[in-house]
């Protein structure tokens, strides 16, 4: 990038800086976790592979993102934005005859299918993100789910 471009990025984070702590946060990797679980209590996965799965995620706060900016020295931070939306409400596109934890289930499932698919096969995927749909909206039924982001504009320094 070219001294003085600007870089945008926008990415799932967290309001406060202990990140143990955000009650009104979307679960969303718990209950896929349960999805997984409960194939396995079927016997269409072996725990064992749960056991060993690790799928790498962090969701940073506003702090984390300047220190790491800051750290790095390449970019100033322009503008740096925090935002909060249901994920029921943000989920409204084509698929409208859907409901709102199978329209979740395909965004996850776009993210995360193939590194859920190189652990544990193609053949489960179609009845994992099935009742991870119907997890989701057991889940909806009970709660609205908080999802938080965070969206900053970089310059690029000379």
């Amino acid at each position: 990038m070219v001294p003085g471009g600007c870089m945008v990025l926008s990415f799932v984070g967290r309001r406060d800086t202990d990140p143990n702590f955000e009650p009104s946060r979307f679960q969303y990797w718990g209950l896929l976790a349960l999805a997984l679980m409960s194939l396995a209590s079927e016997g269409l996965v072996d725990k064992e592979k749960i056991d060993s799965f690790n799928f790498p995620y962090y969701a940073p706060c506003p702090e984390e993102v300047k220190f790491v900016v800051q750290t790095d020295g390449s970019f100033l931070i322009d503008r740096l934005e925090t935002f909060e939306c249901y994920w029921e409400d943000h989920m409204k596109t084509e698929f409208e005859e859907l409901s709102s934890g199978q329209r979740i289930a395909k965004t996850v499932r776009a993210v995360v299918e193939l590194m859920l698919e190189s652990h544990f096969g193609r053949e489960i995927m179609d009845v994992l993100f099935r009742r991870y749909g119907e997890i989701m909206d057991d889940h909806f039924s009970r709660n609205r789910a908080m999802n938080v982001g965070l969206v900053v504009s970089l310059i690029r320094i000379g």
